[in-house]
């Protein structure tokens, strides 16, 4: 597949672009002529519309973030105070944040050296009697061992919510994430993910009570969403608050924007794997250790281009960044693990020895520019800087 004809720019070269284009547009106008801008009937179409691509008999609850998506998963499996929930400790802080809402305990665990999502071994040394849930992060696009996480899942009875903000449309062994044997999984819809809304998300679960749940609790816990009360034939006043919800709802707004952008993931996805495909060519023989590719049966959906620095590269990484810089070429790091953030490390008392591989792996770790409107000159330009500063 070609390269887009436009880029951003000749200049600098950031990390991630959106793409949207005139069918988002357009779509956004048809919501402001409407008169319906917050949640309405757009959103219910963006919610059936994903649900229908999932397929596996998921329903979809759009949120405005998948962070509130996350809590409303963990709100309506009962955690509480007292819990532990598992996580990795290379994410972002929100994966264990929503944890804390509740008043739980984040257990942070070490990661997987291959695929750098929660190591399961990590995870089974963790549990405790307290241990109700494994919240894995499905890092860049690449699944996680969800056959060993969920075993051991069902061997100790906890709940698995996959942090799928990275994973659409991650396949693992013949499976859409999204449709595996989890209780939820969260997709996110921020400025750089897959596909965009600008800020929004995605709760998916074929657990019906969990799923009126979280829509009644993103909603100020009322029984009925805003919508329903406003477009049925009942009088329009009358509701009732069931429990000190949240606003976590997704607008009309944002959902159109949505809407166009799933129609073209086909196209995403395979922009996506081609520079994939361009770095893996273009990085060879260089002391850089690539991400590796889904295997036999999985896809790899590409959201991140992490790679790692080797013991024998000439520059150290953060040297790197600032002479990838200096060259107009933007990078990231996902991420500083949450042992080494103040806040987790000394509420817990993390010490960086418990997290030997995520020591290993993070002083190493950039993320590459890799996005849908790159042109292939555009990742010419990062190969030939990254060529002329590691050979």
């Amino acid at each position: 597949m070609g390269a887009p004809a436009a880029s951003p720019g000749d200049g600098f070269l950031p990390f991630a672009v959106p793409d949207l284009g005139p069918e988002e547009a357009e779509a956004v106008l048809e919501c402001l002529r409407s008169g319906w801008i917050t949640s309405g009937p757009v959103c219910r179409q963006f919610e059936q519309d994903f649900a229908a691509y999932l397929g596996g008999g998921v329903e979809a609850i759009a949120v405005n973030s998948a962070t509130a998506g996350l809590h409303l998963a963990l709100e309506a499996l009962g955690i509480g105070p007292g819990d532990e929930v598992l996580v990795p400790t290379m994410t972002f802080t929100a994966t264990a944040e929503v944890v804390r809402y509740l008043g739980a305990d984040p257990v942070c665990v070490d990661i997987d050296d291959a695929t750098l999502g929660i190591s399961v071994a990590a995870a089974e040394a963790a549990i405790t009697p307290r241990t109700r849930a494994i919240l894995p992060v499905h890092y860049g696009g690449l699944a996680c061992d969800m056959d060993a996480i969920l075993a051991l899942a069902r061997a100790h009875r906890l709940r698995v919510v996959e942090d799928a903000a990275h994973a659409f449309p991650t396949v693992h062994n013949g499976r859409l994430v999204g449709t595996l044997d989890s209780d939820a999984t969260v997709f996110s819809f921020y400025a750089n993910k897959t596909i965009t809304t600008g800020e929004g998300g995605m709760l998916v679960s074929r657990d019906a009570a969990l799923c009126r749940r979280a829509r009644a609790m993103r909603l100020h816990g009322i029984s009925e969403d805003a919508f329903e009360r406003y477009t049925s034939r009942r009088p329009a006043w009358f509701y009732q608050v069931i429990a000190p919800g949240y606003k976590y709802n997704l607008g009309d707004i944002a959902a159109a924007i949505g809407r166009q952008q799933l129609r073209k993931i086909g196209r995403f996805l395979a922009r996506r794997q081609a520079l994939a495909r361009g770095y893996r060519e273009g990085l060879a023989g260089l002391p850089l250790r690539l991400p590796p590719d889904a295997g036999p049966g999985s896809q790899h959906a590409w959201h991140l281009y992490p790679v790692r620095l080797r013991a024998d590269a000439p520059l150290a990484r953060d040297r790197l960044i600032e002479l990838l810089a200096e060259r107009g070429i933007g990078t990231s790091v996902h991420y500083i693990p949450l042992h080494r953030q103040p806040y987790w490390r000394e509420r817990y008392r993390l010490r960086p020895e418990q997290f030997p591989q995520a020591e290993a792996s993070w002083p190493m770790l950039l993320t590459l520019p890799l996005y849908t409107r790159m042109r292939d000159a555009d990742q010419a330009r990062v190969i030939a800087a990254l060529r002329e500063l590691l050979c």
